[in-house]
């Protein structure tokens, strides 16, 4: 049985295994409120990393282990950012929880965009933060000096719940990195139709300022906020700029 890792003690959870093409996610869903925010977490992590940002949320929470990535267990092959995001619409297409608010971090973002391009009608608006991957850097080498680069300068937190979670995500590590590099996310920005945030960390090496503005100018009245002092994993730890802003986005009419 799954563990619930986010949760408020003495606060009703529900954890939901769900499989749908030879791919199985994990959902942990608790809490109440206007709004339904559903996490997408990064290449390596799970749901656990986000136990700071979910505690500052005003609503619903659902989130997510993808499959092969925490509790989840390996798919049956290799899923593209695509596939990420149809298994994540016949989730909420299962359980009735939309139009939801996603928040999705780094490659989360990825499968984040695809999801609002795809299926529309299951998302109300999109957070994407620490964006990846820059089409300026789309190669193993590149991401992983990056990578490196962000954690020399993070918190220890996020340096230790990284790496656990990265030790948790298997034998498949790399061929899953190669899925986020492949994917083309501009490709789908241009056909998101809702409300869209873009959250980076000032010192983020893998979501460069560059970046980020092509994402902005690529959709229709999309935001950006930068968060000072802050690099890749701004909503592991230290997440209440992040959190702040979120729900402020949330809010709006």
């Amino acid at each position: 049985m799954p563990t619930s890792y986010l949760a408020p003690k003495g606060t009703p959870v529900t954890l939901l295994e769900y499989e749908y093409g030879g791919a199985t996610l994990i959902a942990e869903t608790f809490g109440e409120g206007e709004h339904t925010f559903l996490l997408l977490h990064g290449i390596g992590m799970g749901r656990s990393v986000y136990l700071d940002v979910v505690q500052r949320l005003d609503g619903r929470v659902i989130a997510l282990d993808l499959p092969g990535f925490g509790e989840a267990p390996e798919p049956t092959r290799n899923l593209t950012m695509e596939r990420h995001a149809d298994l994540v619409a016949a989730y909420l297409r299962h359980t009735g929880e939309e139009p939801v608010i996603v928040i999705g971090h780094s490659m989360g973002s990825q499968i984040a965009a695809e999801l609002a391009a795809r299926h529309p009608s299951l998302v109300a608006k999109v957070i994407l933060a620490g964006p990846t991957v820059d089409k300026a850097a789309r190669n193993v080498a590149s991401q992983a000096r990056y990578l490196l680069i962000d954690l020399l300068g993070e918190r220890p937190l996020v340096i230790w719940r990284g790496a656990r979670e990265y030790l948790r995500g298997g034998p498949h590590l790399i061929r899953k990195i190669r899925a986020t590099i492949v994917h083309e996310p501009e490709d789908a920005f241009v056909r998101i139709d809702c409300p869209v945030l873009v959250l980076r960390g000032e010192d983020d090496p893998l979501a460069p300022m560059s970046w980020c503005q092509a994402i902005i100018d690529a959709i229709p009245g999309a935001d950006l906020k930068v968060i000072p002092d802050h690099g890749h994993g701004t909503l592991i730890t230290d997440s209440e700029p992040a959190a702040r802003l979120i729900q402020r986005f949330a809010d709006a009419r």
